[in-house]
């Protein structure tokens, strides 16, 4: 069984942020705590996005996709936290806030294609 979902760039996008972002997470000066959430973050892009694809009703989808999106922007000041901390270079603090830029605008949209018109609800 072939999942949608696998062929969206903007899910394709999201496991190479997440793999990308394991990798980091295995350097030595990562709390737990920032471990945890980052991973945890980093990891909600491709499952919401997933499972709002396999939802049948637009609004429900929707939902899914903006959580992603919250998930991408949540990333963002832990991205910092760790540059900060010397644990990211400047150059990969660039890469990844490219990389969630990116990621925000695709689930933008895709949650934009997917709105509800309200006025025959």
């Amino acid at each position: 069984m072939a999942f949608p979902f696998e062929n969206l760039d903007v899910y394709k996008r999201s496991i190479e942020f997440n793999t990308a972002i394991a990798s980091i997470l295995e350097r030595k000066g990562i709390t737990r705590t920032l471990t945890d959430q980052l991973s945890r973050a980093a990891l909600s892009i491709p499952l919401n996005i997933a499972e709002g694809n396999g939802r049948w009703h637009k609004g429900d989808k929707r939902q899914f996709f903006w959580i992603a999106r919250g998930s991408v922007f949540e990333c963002v000041p832990l991205i910092e936290i760790l540059t900060i901390k010397k644990i990211l270079t400047t150059e990969e603090n660039e890469t990844f806030r490219e990389q969630l830029e990116v990621l925000g605008k695709m689930l933008t949209k895709l949650a934009q294609i997917n709105e509800v018109d309200n006025s025959t609800v």
